[in-house]
C-alpha cells in the first residue's frame, strides 16, 4: 500500500461527499413512493434514484482509491463524515432547519464512531473461517435482524420504522463487509471457486437485501432518522463477526477497551436521539 496521506484524505473527503449526495438523493426518491406502491419498481424508473446509485458507485471507487493511498485508520473516520455532509444537504432540499442540538448530536455520533475505529484498531483475522464457526454468531445476528425487521414493519411511528430498518440495513452491510475479503481472494482460483462458495451467495444476499431495506428506511422517514443507524450498525456488525468468527481482536489496552465500549454506548444513544428529534420536528 502506498503512503500518500494528502491524496488519501482528498479521496476520502470526496468519497464522503458522494456518499452523502447519494443518500440524500435516494432518500428523496424513496420518500416520494406511496406505501401501497411497489418500491423496487418505482425506484427503478426514477432517474433521481438511479443517479444516487451512480453516486454510491463513485463513492466506493474513491474509497478504494483512498485506501490504496493511505491507512484504514486515516480513511475510515473521514468517511464517517458523510453523515455530517448529508444532514445539511437534506435539510436544504426539504426546506427544513437543523437545530443546534441536532448538529451537536450528529457531531458527537461522528466523533464516537471515529473513536471506536481509532482506539479499537481491530486486527485482520482469519477470513476463511469454516461454516461451523459461523453458525452460532450468524444465527444470533440473523435472529436480531429478523426481530428488527418485524419491529420496523409493524412500527406506527415513521421515525422508529426508519431507525429499525436502517439498523438492519447497516447490519447486513457489516455482514457483507466481513465476507468481502474472502470472496475477493477466491477470484485468484477462478470463477468456479467463486460461484461454488457459500460466502459468495451470502455476500450477494446480504448486499441486495441491505440495499432494499435501506430504501425502505429512506421511504419511512427523514434521512436523520435512518442514516445514523446505517452508519453505526455496519462497523458494529462487522466487528461482532470479526471478534466471534474471524479471530480478530482489538489492538488496545484495558483503558482502550473501556473507551471503545463507551463509544458504542454513545453511538447508540445519539442515533436514537437523532431519530427522536426527527419524529418531533
Amino acid at each position: 500500500m502506498s503512503n500518500h496521506p494528502i491524496g488519501a484524505v482528498a479521496c476520502a473527503v470526496l468519497a464522503a461527499l458522494l456518499f452523502a449526495v447519494a443518500a440524500v438523493t435516494q432518500q428523496r426518491a424513496a420518500a416520494a413512493v406511496p406505501e401501497g406502491e411497489s418500491l423496487v419498481r418505482s425506484l427503478a424508473r426514477n432517474p433521481r434514484w438511479l443517479a444516487g446509485i451512480v453516486g454510491d458507485a463513485g463513492g466506493y471507487a474513491m474509497q478504494v482509491a483512498a485506501l490504496a493511498l493511505g491507512a484504514v485508520l486515516l480513511v475510515q473516520p473521514i468517511l464517517v463524515s458523510a453523515l455530517v455532509f448529508a444532514l445539511p444537504l437534506a435539510a436544504r432540499l426539504n426546506n427544513r432547519r437543523i437545530t443546534p442540538r441536532t448538529w451537536l448530536t450528529a457531531l458527537i455520533l461522528t466523533a464516537a464512531l471515529a473513536c471506536f475505529l481509532l482506539v479499537g484498531d481491530p486486527t485482520e483475522g482469519n477470513t476463511s473461517a469454516p461454516l461451523r464457526e459461523w453458525i452460532l454468531p450468524l444465527g444470533f445476528m440473523l435472529a436480531l435482524i429478523v426481530g428488527a425487521v418485524v419491529g420496523g414493519i409493524i412500527a406506527v411511528d415513521p421515525a422508529r420504522r426508519a431507525l429499525l430498518l436502517g439498523a438492519v440495513s447497516g447490519s447486513l452491510y457489516g455482514l457483507a463487509a466481513a465476507l468481502t475479503s474472502y470472496v475477493t481472494d477466491l477470484f485468484e482460483h477462478g470463477l468456479l471457486h467463486v460461484l461454488g462458495s457459500w460466502q459468495t451467495w451470502a455476500l450477494i444476499a446480504a448486499g441486495v437485501t441491505g440495499v432494499y431495506l435501506q430504501q425502505r428506511a429512506f421511504q419511512a422517514g427523514p434521512l436523520a432518522a435512518s442514516l445514523p443507524a446505517v452508519t453505526i450498525a455496519e462497523p458494529l456488525a462487522a466487528a461482532f463477526l470479526g471478534l466471534t468468527v474471524l479471530d480478530e481482536h482489538f489492538r488496545t489496552n484495558t483503558l482502550g477497551l473501556v473507551v471503545t465500549g463507551l463509544a458504542v454506548i454513545v453511538m447508540c444513544a445519539t442515533t436514537i436521539a437523532l431519530s427522536r428529534s426527527q419524529a418531533t420536528a
